[in-house]
């Protein structure tokens, strides 16, 4: 058989590339070999990263006799989770009708149609307890095909209905953020810290939701405070951060945080430096960002995914053990596997978390970090959109552009079809990039614009965004965003597309990332087709966010936004560090304590403001540095007050407020 793994822009697919089980990747042709044989499928899902992924592998899918087996009564694909978001979120809503206990590896046989009929998790080579063995597994799934092939179908064709009808609910906003908060803090683990008890989660969009009610006058506010700030030293002070590295495991199996799961990812350390820099725990912010920086920062200047779990030790695979090393033990070992993947939803989280932290803090290389990465995401996974210097001339070209975007929805869309999901050395996924890649690397531009004053930047987020736009105005479902390049056309031939996962869970959803990134648009080009967007999206999942606070943190940090009065600070200098990091006045620091802390704040340079306003952001318009000297401007809603130099009267307009 043809090694078809081998060549996979997913290294997790490539570490199954030796497996006697004649894999298939995710394509149409893999469902036409099963028709053609009338075999039913099985689709394991799983992840580089993933310990028990690895295990069922060396168990079961290095196996001879098993995978004999497999490959004569089954069409066997293999579906790395986040290179294929979209095909492991179906299969995951259509596994829960068969167990309760859902994870990866995520098991789910199919029919040549794509309809899900028996689904598990981690099968043992021989049984274990009230787990069976996978050969039994594979007997039994292979007698139910032979002799109860209609009730097989019908049972598949039933969870494919129910999950088409699934959709968000349209409700109202949360306003009242006082329940929601008592919700939480009755959730509160009172004596270890964290949420609820084993296995125990950072669950970082929802602190994120309880510091921006903590940094807003509003009732609550103390207790919302004082709970980010419990669950953040927790965690700094468990076993769940690394003490050598800085970084943090994805999570702990036990509520006291001990016995982690080892694996490190990006999505959650990018998302603590956010969390830990808004907090003004410079430390921890520090260490996590030098963890990035030391151990995911790839030769691009992208970061790769995540760290394995196990280590080599003497030949055997083993979890957990370099972690229990100190710095100079670890040397003499062999580090875990990285995945090198390139996913650029969550790289779009590293970018927005470096350059938020290195703003607010005053670090130059955090924001050269950020840099670096959204310039390969521009040049590589989103092609010429947003690429080019920030000049004069780009700048006026930008203006003419925006003038004629309401007539060319689908021209403003283009950036969005060309969006890679995912790389590996050079080598680009054909996965359907996700509503999470658009929204997560557009709110990430727009905070690397922000913290370096650059719109070009800025400009590529809209594109996104627009076409994001476009996308859900020329489709039936019922949000305002759509997916440019349409979702992954395996599952929409198979009738199987379904509307995206709305829960933040460990990080944002496509959803809210999006209507976040709409919003920060909104706040500054005073565009309100982008706040109504916002709004739109948030009404689908405002009960939902209500009754289930712990599922829905930044949903529940954009209503925040949306619930409360628009703040808004900008200070222009006339020289020509703006609001990077060498930017030193005062003025430019209060515009740093106040963005993301209730209000949007940016600093500028008179060039970076006169670019910003000739490219259609009306927060930037008539913005300048009176006689040459630093000048903020107060806004509310984009009705600004007058402007002010001096450093003591901005001080008390922002107290007072």
């Amino acid at each position: 058989m043809p090694n078809r793994l081998e060549t996979a822009a997913s290294p997790y697919l490539r570490s199954h590339a030796t497996n006697p089980v004649h894999w298939w990747e995710w394509s149409a042709e893999a469902f036409a070999e099963a028709k053609h044989r009338d075999v039913p499928v099985l689709v394991s899902i799983g992840y580089s990263t993933c310990h028990w992924c690895h295990v069922m592998a060396r168990e079961s899918f290095s196996d001879p006799v098993l995978a004999a087996y497999l490959n004569e009564n089954f069409v066997a694909i293999k579906v790395d989770r986040e290179e294929h978001a979209e095909v492991d979120s179906t299969y995951l809503a259509a596994a829960s009708a068969f167990t309760p206990n859902l994870g990866w590896p995520l098991n789910v046989f199919v029919t040549p149609a794509g309809r899900a009929f028996f689904a598990g998790t981690y099968w043992p080579p021989t049984a274990v307890g009230q787990h069976p063995a996978f050969r039994q597994v594979l007997e039994s799934v292979t007698e139910a095909w032979l002799t109860r092939r209609e009730q097989v179908e019908t049972s598949g064709d039933a969870i494919a209905q129910a999950l088409a009808q699934s959709r968000g609910v349209e409700s109202e906003l949360v306003s009242d953020f006082a329940p929601v908060i008592d919700a939480l803090a009755a959730a509160e683990d009172l004596h270890y810290g964290g949420f609820g008890d084993a296995p125990k989660f950072p669950v970082t969009p929802v602190l994120r939701f309880l510091l921006d009610r903590g940094a807003r006058s509003a009732e609550h506010s103390p207790e919302a405070a004082g709970l980010a700030d419990r669950t953040l030293t927790a965690m700094a002070a468990s076993a769940l951060r690394d003490p050598v590295d800085g970084g943090f495991f994805r999570y702990s199996t036990q509520a006291d945080w001990t016995d982690p799961h080892y694996e490190r990812m990006l999505y959650d350390n990018a998302q603590l430096l956010a969390a830990y820099a808004l907090a003004d725990s410079a430390e921890i912010a520090t260490g996590v960002a030098e963890f990035l920086r030391d151990r995911l920062l790839l030769p691009s200047g992208a970061f790769a995914s995540g760290l394995d779990s196990e280590s080599t030790v003497d030949g055997k695979r083993v979890e957990g053990f370099y972690y229990s090393l100190d710095a100079a033990s670890r040397a003499r070992v062999e580090a875990p596997p990285r995945d090198d993947k390139i996913l650029t939803g969550w790289n779009g989280l590293a970018v927005e978390a470096l350059a938020l932290a290195g703003a607010r803090h005053g670090n130059a290389e955090w924001i050269a970090l950020a840099r670096g990465a959204a310039d390969f995401l521009l040049a590589e996974h989103v092609g010429a959109a947003g690429a080019g210097a920030d000049s004069a001339a780009d700048a006026d070209a930008s203006a003419a552009a925006g003038a004629a975007r309401a007539g060319a929805a689908a021209a403003a869309g283009s950036a969005g079809e060309r969006l890679v999901r995912t790389s590996i050395d050079g080598i680009l996924s054909d996965a359907a990039a996700t509503l999470e890649d658009s929204g997560m690397l557009a709110q990430g531009l727009l905070e690397l614009s922000i913290a370096t004053g650059e719109v070009r930047y800025a400009l590529a987020a809209r594109d996104l965004i627009d076409g994001a736009l476009a996308a859900g105005a020329a489709g039936s479902g019922s949000s305002p965003f759509g997916l440019p390049g349409g979702s992954d056309s395996v599952l929409a031939a198979q009738g199987l597309s379904t509307e995206a996962d709305i829960s933040d869970g460990a990080h944002p959803s496509g959803l809210s990332a999006m209507a976040a990134a709409a919003h920060t648009l909104f706040a500054l080009s005073g565009d309100s087709q982008y706040r109504d967007a916002a709004q739109a999206s948030m009404k689908l999942v405002g009960q939902l966010a209500a009754q289930q606070p712990i599922s829905f943190g930044t949903a529940l940090t954009l209503m925040s936004e949306l619930a409360a009065p628009l703040r808004q600070l900008v200070v222009v200098t006339a020289d020509e560090t703006g609001g990077g990091a060498a930017g030193g006045h005062e003025l430019t620091s209060l515009a740093r304590t106040l963005h993301r802390a209730g209000g949007i704040g940016v600093a500028v340079s008179q060039a970076q403001a006169d670019a910003f306003a000739a490219s259609g952001f009306e927060l930037f318009a008539a913005r300048t540095a009176l006689a040459g000297e630093p000048t903020a401007y107060l806004c509310e809603e984009f009705v600004c007050r007058l402007p002010l130099t001096d450093v003591a009267a901005l001080k008390a307009l922002l107290a007072s407020r």
